[in-house]
This record gives structure tokens, C-alpha cells and sequence, in this order.
């Protein structure tokens, strides 16, 4: 007798208290094996030494927090300068309406099915809703990262930012001053491992193009930041930089009542190609770190050359406005304030505007990075590892760091500060070295399980002479003769 099984649209929401008891089940059932196994250290004046300190509690800290965790390094800490569920983008200042990426990637969940956003959705609004999603909205995507914080115990001290990290050699290990998010000391966290997951900008920072060095800051504001949308209505509004930002922003200035909204890029077309599109495949994904330094060098930046680009309905949700004119070929020339308005001098024209936004992205530069204070002059970057050809010179990608197979930053000159190999750098600033890692969802399933081992590794080598006075103790008889 054949059994039909329900289709989609006929599975009910089994809610998600069901769904973390199955996710119990799950981790209990692999939890081999269960036992703690990183000695406990302590500073000379019995201060407590954190395993591992992770700088950053978005998609990326939480989720490597729960990849050592399930490797039983459970003596760590996340810190991230945000609210509790506010951590990363998602309802700060990333201004879609739906992630990008597929909805079917996989990774924060590290193979368990039960821990998947599909999984997630499913439990709540059933598989038929999940059927007809197009993209993952971008704040359920927030939520669930919130949850997964939650259901899985991840240990994170919110609103709290990292200072420079600071290598203390007597102690054998990473001394971090904090603060709250009003400026007020938080005290002091030593860590024997750190880890950066501070996002896309986590190399270096937003940034603001040298033509605006004299314009009053009332007249413009990065895609980064807080803007008021609502003071833009009736308002002329220039827009700089031709990425998914750009467009966002420029939609939303438009929904908001904007008078006109003009976006200007250099290129002399929209990019409609997405190279990170083509990189969603095992091999570059997995084994991008594995190519010689020029094969490296030559995939990434032809991927930076061919542009990121605004995918098709965030393109049509701009475009839709008659009051939205693009303007290629138009970088910005000059920016200047007159009469408390700003004129953008472009090679297509002259044009006044009530109001700027920035979407030009980030630069890469390690010591504009404040928990990088102390650390950045011993920091490997590109530049000192790999000279490309003239005609392949590229000056952001020189100064990428020179990381090794497991995200851990190099010295630059052997022999004066090994320390360094002891903060892994999970952030986008990983694109050249190993692809597709920090500050990227869909490189994280390869990404994730590389870092873990990493920092795993070290914990081990670090304490083998530990290790074996513990084997040349051991005496736990299996049976009595």
C-alpha cells in the first residue's frame, strides 16, 4: 500500500519548542568527544585567562563561538559593541528588504539540520511558507541569529567594545581593556586566543572619499550610519558609489519623499554580472587558500575588476521612481558646500544637492582598526609577501593581510612577534588570502570548520609538553587481571 507523504503547503509549524528539543537530541547524540580538555590558565596574580576571546558577536562570532564550542573550548567570550539582537547589520543600517544570498546556503548551522534558518522558519510558519519565500527578509534573519544565540548558550557580553589587544609576555597571553558603550571602563579580559569577527569593515573602515575632507558633515552621511530618511522629503539627494548600498539607500530616500535622487559611479555602465555568483562552488570556496600566491592575487582581484553590482530587484526598486537618474561614468571630481547645500563637480556636469550619501564601500588599512593599536606594525600585509605584476597592481589589496591556512595573522619580520599568529583575522579583510570567509554567509560552511581547527590546533600545540604529563600519569585501569 503506497503512503503519501503531505506536501509542503499541508506540513504544519511544529514551533520552535519542539524544534530545539530535536536540537538537543542532535547535540547530545554527537557529542563524542564530551570531555573539557584545554588546561585552565590563570594570570601571576590569579586572574582568569580566557581560551578565547571573539571580538564581534554578528553571524560570524556567534557562529564561531558555537563551532569551538562544540570542540569543547567552552572557557570563551563574545563581545560586541552592539544591542542584545542587534549585533550586526540587519536592523542598523543594512537598508534591504532581503539578504542576498540564496536562501538555501548553509553554514551558521555546521550541520545540523535542526539548526538551520530553514529549519527555523519551518517550525514557526510551516514548509509551505517556506515553499514560497523568494529571500530570507533581512530582519527574520536577525532573529534568527538571535535565537540560535539563545537555544545554543553562546556566551556574549553585549554593548561592550574591545580595546587594543596587547601581547603580555610574561603572561604568555592577550591582555584586552573593554568599555561599555557610554565610554565607561569595563574592565579587563586576558585571552589566550583572539578572534576578530568584526564584519566588513573589520580590516580597516567605511569610507569617505578624500573630495569631502572640507564639506560640513551636515550635509552628508555614509550608508554605514544612521540617516533620517524623513528629512529628505522634498530634497534633492546625490548618491555616490554604484554597489547594493548605493541603490538601498537611494530607494529609501525615494520612498521617503526625496524630490530627486541621482546616483553617481565611475564606470561607464552598471555591472550586470555578480562574480560572487560564478565563486559559490566547492572548489573555490573550500580551496581558494590551497592556490599559489599569484593564482590568489589574480582570482580576487579580477573579481573586485568585474564590480559588485545591485541584484535585479533592488535595481527595479529604484529605477521604478521617475525621479531616480543614474549617472555613469560620473565620478565625484569635487565636493564643495555653497550657501549650505552641496555642488558635486562631475565630468558629465555640475550638480546641487540638499543632502549626500556615501555608499563607497570600505578601505583596507589595519591600523586604522583600534583593537589593532599595538599589534599592526608586526602584522604580515600583502605588500611584503607578493609583488604582482605593474599591470595587476591593485593598492587595497596590497594592503590585505598576509594570513596563513587558518585565518591566523603572519609576522612581518620572522623571529619578533610570533604572538601575532595568535589572532585569527575572521573578518572580510580574509578575501585574498582565503576568499570567501568573515563577513560572508555564503563561504562559511568551508570557512567555519578552517577557523575552529585553527584556533583548535594551537590550543593543542601550545600545551603538548601538558598533554603528555597527563599521558605519563594516566593510570585509569579498564579491568582487573
Amino acid at each position: 500500500m503506497r503512503v503519501l507523504s503531505p506536501s509542503p503547503e499541508e506540513t504544519p509549524a511544529i514551533g520552535l519548542a519542539a524544534l530545539e528539543l530535536a536540537l538537543k537530541a542532535d547535540l547530545e547524540r554527537l557529542a563524542y568527544p564530551g570531555r573539557s580538555w584545554v588546561p585552565p590558565r590563570q594570570t601571576r596574580a590569579g586572574l582568569p585567562v580566557l581560551d578565547v576571546l571573539i571580538i564581534g558577536g554578528g553571524q560570524s562570532g556567534l557562529t564561531a563561538a558555537f563551532g569551538l564550542m562544540r570542540e569543547r573550548v567552552t572557557n570563551l567570550l563574545v563581545v560586541d559593541d552592539g544591542a542584545p539582537d542587534l549585533a550586526g547589520p540587519w536592523k542598523t543600517f543594512a537598508r534591504m528588504r532581503t539578504l542576498r544570498t540564496p536562501k538555501h546556503l548553509t553554514g551558521p548551522d555546521h550541520g545540523l539540520p535542526h539548526l538551520l534558518f530553514q529549519s527555523w522558519f519551518e517550525a514557526q510558519h510551516g514548509a509551505g511558507a517556506w515553499t514560497s519565500l523568494g529571500r530570507i527578509p533581512k530582519e527574520q534573519w536577525a532573529d534568527y541569529l538571535g535565537w540560535y544565540r539563545r537555544v545554543l548558550g553562546i556566551p556574549v557580553r553585549s554593548q561592550t567594545r574591545a580595546g587594543p589587544v596587547e601581547w603580555c609576555a610574561d603572561e604568555g597571553c592577550f591582555r584586552v581593556p573593554l568599555e561599555e558603550a557610554g565610554g565607561a571602563s569595563a574592565g579587563v579580559i586576558h585571552a589566550r586566543k583572539v578572534v576578530l569577527a568584526t564584519g566588513i569593515d573589520g580590516s580597516g573602515r567605511w569610507e569617505v572619499p578624500a573630495e569631502l575632507a572640507c564639506v560640513p558633515r551636515a550635509l552628508y552621511v555614509h550608508t554605514c550610519e544612521p540617516i533620517d530618511f524623513e528629512s529628505m522629503r522634498g530634497r534633492s539627494v546625490g548618491v555616490l558609489g554604484a554597489g547594493a548600498s548605493a541603490f538601498d539607500n537611494a530607494s529609501l530616500a525615494l520612498e521617503h519623499g526625496a524630490a530627486e535622487v541621482r546616483l553617481f559611479f565611475r564606470r561607464r555602465e552598471l555591472p550586470t554580472v555578480n562574480a560572487y555568483r560564478w565563486a559559490e562552488f566547492v572548489g573555490f570556496l573550500k580551496h581558494h587558500a590551497e592556490l599559489p600566491d599569484v593564482d590568489r592575487w589574480r582570482f580576487i582581484r579580477r573579481i573586485l575588476e568585474m564590480g559588485q553590482l545591485p541584484p535585479a530587484d533592488t535595481y527595479r526598486r529604484a529605477v521604478g521612481f521617475p525621479q531616480f537618474h543614474l549617472h555613469p561614468g560620473s565620478p565625484w571630481l569635487s565636493v564643495e558646500a555653497v550657501e549650505g547645500r552641496a555642488r558635486v563637480t562631475t565630468p558629465q556636469g555640475v550638480y546641487l544637492f540638499d543632502r549626500l550619501i556615501l555608499g563607497s564601500g570600505t578601505v583596507t588599512d589595519l591600523s586604522l582598526r583600534p583593537e589593532l593599536a599595538l599589534l599592526h606594525p608586526d602584522i604580515a600585509l600583502w605588500r611584503d609577501r607578493f609583488q604582482p605584476p605593474p599591470e595587476l597592481a591593485h593598492a587595497d589589496l596590497s594592503r590585505h593581510p598576509y594570513l596563513s591556512a587558518h585565518f591566523e595573522f603572519q609576522e612581518k619580520v620572522p623571529g619578533r612577534a610570533p604572538h601575532v599568529a595568535a589572532v585569527f583575522n575572521y573578518t572580510f579583510g580574509c578575501l585574498l588570502s582565503l576568499g570567501l570567509g568573515g563577513a560572508s554567509i555564503s563561504g562559511m560552511k568551508y570557512s567555519l570548520p578552517r577557523l575552529v581547527a585553527g584556533v583548535t590546533r594551537q590550543l593543542y600545540l601550545d600545551d603538548r609538553d601538558v598533554f603528555f604529563r597527563s599521558l605519563e600519569c594516566y593510570a585509569e585501569r579498564e579491568f582487573e587481571p
